[in-house]
This record gives C-alpha cells, structure tokens and sequence, in this order.
C-alpha cells in the first residue's frame, strides 16, 4: 500500500490559521506528497486531486455520505470526531441510494429553472436596493450589507417558509456550517448546536403547518411527500434545514469571492463591464477559484482503498472540493481566472455525481444578477485600504467573515 506522508506532514497544519486564510499552497503540497492523507492517529483522511476526488464521489457503496460525526479541534491542534451515531437518520446530502433518490425526487421539482427564474425580478430587486444604499455611503461591508442579506431572503421565499425573521435565518445558517468547520474545540461545538434547537423548532413548526395544507413551494413538496409516507418528518425537517443553511451559505461565499476579487483586479472590472456576457464564465471561475464549500465528508462502512491507501472500516474522508479545482493536472496556471477556460463548469465546486447540488442553478442565477448589477451601477470598486477582508475561521466554509470595499457610480 502507498504511503501517505502521515510522518512528514504536520497534521496540525490541516487547522493552522495561516492555512485556513491560504489553504492552497498546503493543498499543492497534499497532491504532491500525500493525495490520500491519513491525519495522524484521527481516524480521517483528506483526498486532495481531481481523479481521486472524483472517483470517491462514485463509489457510493465505498465512501457513504451518511453523516455519523461531526470534526473538533482537539487540545494538540488536530482535528478529532465527535460520534453521535445515527442521530434519527440521513437526508438528502447525508442519505446514500436508495433513500436519497426518494429524496432528491421530493424536492428537485420544486427547484427546477422554471421556479427559480420566477424569482429573478425579487433577486433584482434586493440586488439593486443593496448596490444603491452602498453608492450613497461610498464605503460598505460588502458582506453585511449585500452578500450576506440576498441568498438567505431568496431561499427562504424559495422553501416557502413564513414569517421568516432573516437576521435569525442567517445567524442559523452560519451557527450550521460552522458545526461542520471542524475548528471549534469540543465545548465550543457542542455550545453551537444547542444554539441551533430555537431555529430547528421553527423549522419543524413550519412544516406541520405546511403539511394540514401544502402550498405549490418546496416547503408544500416536502409536506406532500412526509404526508404520502416517502420520507419521515424528521428527514424532512433534516432537508429543509440543510436547503436553508447549504443554500444561503453557497451563494453567499460565492458573491463574497467574486467581489473581492473584482475589488483586487481593475482590469478584470473593465473587461466584464465591457462585455457582460463574460459575467457567466467568471462566475465559474469563481466557483472553481474560491469553491465554497472547500470539502464535504464520507465514511466507510467496511475496508477500503483509494490512490492505493487503505482506508479502514468506520473511517472518515474528506473530499477536498478545493484542492481538486487547483490541481496542476486538470487545469492551466489553476491559481488564476481564466475566461477563455474550456469548458467554464469543468469543477467540483458544487459536488459531483448522485450528490451534485440541487441548489446549484439558483446559485449561479444570484451570482449573475447581483454581480450585472454591481457592475453595471458602479464605475471603481476597491478594497477599503483601511480595513481589511477576514476570512471565516472553517476547514470547511471559504467565506468572509467582513469584506470592506469602496464603490464609486458612473
């Protein structure tokens, strides 16, 4: 079997600051030395090239996407699992074959183009309401006042939820993905979830209603197929929280990203204020560049290899999203966007195969109307030289946590 440089590669690096701010230069050296990486003694693995990645997303009867613990950094600085079993079961995302096809079968419907593209003026609206109250200061946090505050509103109207309060949906999305940062201690992990039981019992208030009478939303799909015995309640409320949290938080990394690396290049501004149609293209490259989920997890039921390293039974591997989009092998100068790349979708930004993001197409649609927009209504957009981008503290989110900018209109 292959070595995996376990001995060489200082496991502590994996949650090293410097490395979650700048994980790509850690992620070369992991596709180098290590493509499969035993993380010290933790019982995890980290897959970091395009063709490993990509295999382990076939093998579902290999790398099972069921979800049995959560990741904490331990007292030496490593990242260690916190078991809780089956915790009432999988959904969606964590559900492997034949449970996720019912799944995936429940809730697609109500997330095809047709129903997003609806949602295209509201998109416009909240996107110009933004860009305009940030003209007029000259000066925002980006994040705060555009990036974070559309996606949640947007996918909350999408599922159908009523009354939302969008400050609460927001805090609990994040409260969400940072259980799944791996960089909490355990104390501080186990404090987030249980700032998590208020929002999980809206959640599951909003859909015994929705179930005595169905609307024609997501929110009405998944009370109609709890209702005709497709799924439980529980796995139903387990969707809908993951929608809400993974499809605020994707597009919210998303427009982030693009902006500040807009904010960084003046002449890539120009070219897409220049010719708009490129806007698509590098929304891909943003994708790609910035991935905003940087991995998503697997287990393994029984013994298993990849890249020729044994994986034991009841072990844990990470799918580096983020590695396999820079990887040398798959990509020219991969560090850098390209708008001549072809074909634009060639990534693992949003997961590949049976678990490719159901909210992908809305991503791509926000990201479009909100970046035309900005660049549209503006004619310099800059970093705040005073104040500067902060990242997110995750292994597993590539978002900012502040992005101040300048904007100045035409």
């Amino acid at each position: 079997m292959r070595r995996t440089t376990s001995d060489v590669i200082p496991p502590t690096l994996l949650l090293h600051p410097q490395v979650i701010d700048d994980p790509y230069p850690f992620y070369a050296r992991l596709r180098r030395e290590a493509p499969v990486w035993a993380v010290a003694d933790s019982g995890i693995f980290a897959a970091s090239t395009f063709e490993l990645v990509a295999e382990a997303t076939g093998r579902v009867e290999d790398f099972s996407s069921n979800l049995h613990c959560l990741m904490y950094r331990d007292d030496r600085g490593i990242p260690a699992r916190w078991d809780y079993g089956d915790g009432g079961g999988q959904a969606l995302v964590t559900a492997d074959p034949p449970l996720h096809k019912l799944h995936r079968s429940a809730v697609f419907p109500e997330l095809v183009a047709k129903r997003m593209n609806a949602l295209e003026p509201e998109i416009l609206d909240l996107a110009t309401a933004g860009i305009m109250r940030a003209l007029e200061l000259g000066a925002v946090d980006f994040m705060a006042d555009i990036g974070n505050q559309i996606p949640i509103t947007i996918i909350s109207r999408l599922i159908g939820f009523q009354g939302s309060d969008v400050r609460k949906l927001l805090d609990s999305a994040f409260e969400t993905t940072a259980m799944l940062g791996s960089a909490l201690s355990l104390d501080e992990l186990i404090e987030c979830i249980g700032r998590t039981t208020e929002i999980g019992e809206w959640i599951q208030a909003q859909l015994a209603v929705s179930m005595r009478e169905p609307g024609q939303d997501l929110l009405g799909a998944v009370a109609r197929a709890v209702h005709d015995n497709l799924m439980s309640e529980f796995e139903g409320y387990g969707i809908l929280h993951t929608l809400l949290s993974a499809g605020g938080e994707s597009t919210t990394s998303l427009l982030g990203n693009a902006v500040r690396i807009l904010a960084e290049d003046h002449d890539l501004q120009a070219q897409l204020r220049a010719r708009p149609e490129l806007i698509p293209t590098f929304v891909e490259e943003v994708l790609r560049l910035e991935s905003p989920f940087r991995y998503l997890m697997r287990s393994t039921h029984h013994d298993t290899t990849l890249g020729g390293v044994h994986i034991p039974a009841g072990s844990t591997v990470l799918l580096l999203w983020g590695a396999a989009n820079h990887d040398e092998q798959q990509y020219e100068h991969p560090d850098k966007i390209d708008l001549q790349r072809t074909p634009p979708r060639h990534h693992l930004a949003f997961g590949r195969g049976i678990h490719f993001c159901v909210g992908a197409p809305l991503a791509r649609l926000e990201a479009r109307i909100v970046l035309t927009a900005l660049l549209e209504r503006t004619s310099s957009l800059t970093l705040d030289p005073d104040r500067s981008p902060h990242w997110v503290h995750s292994l597993m989110i590539r978002r900012h946590e502040r992005l101040p900018i300048h904007v100045v209109g035409k």
